[in-house]
């Protein structure tokens, strides 16, 4: 989008202070002590010139407007004076920070699921955040509560249902707030806002499956964790009958060996203390 928007710089405010503060006073004397009724006119031109007076803070910025025409955007900093019939329209050029609601969305692939997003922009083009879009503060809330509800259609919240994705909403951060981002730019870009820096805020199941995707979640974690387990078991007990064949500690026929293996697993792979038993025979008595 081309901007339109175009600098203008006004007479100082302390050189047209004194000129109006002049025609004022001056032309009260002057009435009083010559009694000449033209002087009716200074006094108006000065008490005319009043509200032409205003200033522009640090980051701050006026939009001029003369019956409808733009005129031009004072982005520079102090105090000034203008036309004052111009409409002086104050516009921050400040960066802002926007922590949207927590919005009830499906991801990808049909989870429903709380999102929220933290939002720091600025305006860069007064001209179209003053003309292109009818409220641009309320326009940025909107546009950016449809940007998350776009991107959160777009990913899987993880992926325990679709592990062959790759980004997800909960891993996947640095790119989700990258595409964020972009989106959220995008879509504002037409009301001259800048985004610097866009985030999911807030993230998690909506409460009627928060329950089950965490039970879920725990017995992924405990078939997993099992699998460890068993898969160091499996290794400690092969170093074993290694080791006593290598040593020949003692002569193991298949049955034996099957004992040995049975318990050493029971005793690695149990989740409580094994509490031991001697057995003074052999395996058949």
């Amino acid at each position: 989008m081309t901007s339109q928007e175009k600098l203008h710089t006004p007479i100082s405010g302390y050189i047209a202070l004194v000129i109006c503060a002049f025609l004022i006073i001056g032309s009260v004397f002057a009435l009083i002590i010559t009694k000449m009724p033209i002087l009716i006119i200074s006094l108006l031109i000065g008490l005319l010139m009043a509200p032409g007076f205003f200033f522009v803070n640090p980051n701050g910025s006026r939009v001029l407007v003369l019956f409808g025409k733009y005129i031009g955007t004072v982005k520079a900093n102090g105090f000034f004076w203008a036309n004052p019939f111009y409409y002086k329209k104050s516009i921050s050029l400040r960066s802002r920070n926007f922590d949207s609601e927590r919005v009830k969305v499906n991801d990808k692939i049909g989870n429903p699921i709380l999102i929220s997003v933290i939002l720091v922009w600025r305006v860069k083009d007064t001209f179209a955040a003053a003309f292109e879009v009818d409220d641009y503060e309320n326009f940025v809330r909107v546009q950016t509560d449809a940007a998350v509800r776009k991107l959160a259609g777009s990913y899987p919240y993880d992926n325990f249902d679709d592990e062959q994705a790759e980004v997800t909403l909960r891993s996947g951060l640095d790119e989700v707030n990258h595409d964020l981002e972009k989106e959220i730019e995008e879509r504002l870009a037409m009301a001259g806002i800048e985004i610097q820096e866009a985030r999911i805020g807030y993230l998690a199941y909506a409460e009627e499956i928060a329950g089950a995707m965490l039970r879920r979640q725990q017995a992924t974690a405990i078939v997993a964790a099992r699998h460890k387990i068993v898969e160091g078991a499996v290794s400690m007990v092969e170093m074993a009958l290694d080791e006593i064949n290598q040593k020949e500690l003692i002569e193991l026929d298949e049955e034996r060996k099957a004992a040995m293996v049975s318990n050493l697993m029971v005793v690695l792979c149990a989740d409580k203390d094994v509490s031991p038993v001697v057995n003074s025979g052999t395996l058949h008595h």
